[in-house]
């Protein structure tokens, strides 16, 4: 389950509010219903094949998926996530005479735009149902001024309609070494999918730029793309090719708990994205008391502060990387201001506070009143 939707829905829960999270089945061996948290409930519906689906395949399902929600609620709002989940919720909605809430999480790119490295263009399904869905709904519901502003400009959202309403992070399982602990080595870590637009690459080629005495080693956390099921192959190819082949480990997908011990040994986490909405994983780094390096892409100026909370690299020169990581290694007393000052604005920034925010959206829906966080009332 995606991270923002579990934790906003369990803290939505803990503040008394009853809570579906409606998704599709992926397994026979699911079940239809299963208690997530307090006042939070997981309903399984059948659409389409009981196994896991690429996500270009799932817009083959859209109908099948809105015929299963007819069938359950009764709800006072609808937030869906992800496109293809709107285009099935938005018509009962409207049958309903509720308000719809939409989130992205991720925009397509125009039509005729020339892709990233890795990018693959988008279906003409997703293309009109992004923008009919920025124009329908309600209300959008955005983790980043960045990602807000798309869905103004390339969608035509009307930025009344648009709130941002940005993600929170578990201080609590996020934290940071404890006083006086040593971390056994210079080691950097990437947390991502393995995937080109994750700019996994980059983060190779700096650490094949530091001088070696300065013993640095790079960590890749995630698991292999459907997408681009070579791509780990190609990543330990560059680094046999660069000479850091031994001062590079992939350690796959962790658990939750697996990734905050290892957020919290690390010299910095680096998140060399072509792309991103907002970067999670650069919130939940600062909690953990580590300094973030990362690209100047999407809402990742927002959760990164450059010389505040980490460095952020305007370009994708592997050279501007590598003295970042130079920094961290060799001025701590910088090093650990910034890993101070993280933790000291992720303590702000609990998934309380984000889902107070997120019922304060959903209220003035129901409502029919402006939403107070929109982008178009100057608040954010």
């Amino acid at each position: 389950m995606n991270v923002v939707v579990r934790q906003q829905a369990l803290a939505l829960g803990a503040l008394g509010h009853d809570v579906e999270i409606l998704t599709r089945r992926s397994s026979p061996s699911q079940p239809d219903a299963m208690a997530v948290g307090d006042g939070v409930t997981l309903r399984v519906l059948t659409a389409g094949p009981a196994r896991e689906l690429p996500k270009g395949e799932h817009e083959a399902w859209i109908d099948a998926f809105g015929d299963a929600l007819r069938g359950e609620g009764p709800w006072d709002v609808i937030h869906s996530h992800h496109w293809f989940s709107g285009m099935a919720a938005l018509p009962v909605a409207r049958e309903r005479g509720i308000p719809h809430l939409q989130s992205f999480h991720s925009i397509a790119a125009p039509d005729h735009s020339p892709l990233s490295d890795g990018e693959r263009a988008e279906s003409p399904g997703r293309l009109a149902g992004e923008a009919m869905l920025a124009r329908a709904s309600d209300g959008i519901v955005a983790v980043s001024t960045a990602e807000a502003s798309t869905a103004v400009d390339r969608l035509g959202a009307d930025p009344r309609t648009v709130a941002v309403v940005r993600p929170g992070v578990d201080s609590v399982l996020f934290h940071p070494e404890a006083a006086g602990a040593a971390r056994p080595r210079a080691e950097f870590v990437v947390a991502a999918r393995l995937h080109p637009l994750k700019g996994i690459a980059l983060a190779v080629e700096a650490l094949a730029l530091l001088p070696r005495a300065l013993g640095a080693h790079l960590v890749v956390a995630g698991s292999g793309s459907a997408e681009v099921p070579g791509y780990r192959t190609d990543l330990e190819a560059d680094a046999a090719r660069l000479g850091v082949a031994d001062r590079v480990r992939f350690v796959g997908a962790l658990s939750r708990p697996e990734l905050a011990v290892l957020f919290r040994g690390a010299s910095a986490v680096l998140v060399p994205s072509y792309s991103e909405t907002f970067g999670l994983v650069a919130t939940e780094a600062s909690a953990s008391g580590v300094p973030v390096i990362a690209s100047a892409a999407g809402g990742l100026i927002e959760a990164v502060d450059d010389d505040a909370t980490g460095r952020v690299i305007a370009d994708r020169d592997p050279g501007h990387w590598a003295d970042a990581m130079t920094t961290v290694l060799t001025d701590l007393p910088r090093a650990a201001r910034w890993g101070e000052e993280g933790r000291r604005r992720a303590l702000a920034r609990g998934w309380d506070v984000s889902a107070a925010e997120l019922a304060e959206t959903y209220a003035a829906a129901v409502d029919g009143i402006p939403l107070p966080l929109a982008l178009g009332r100057g608040l954010r």
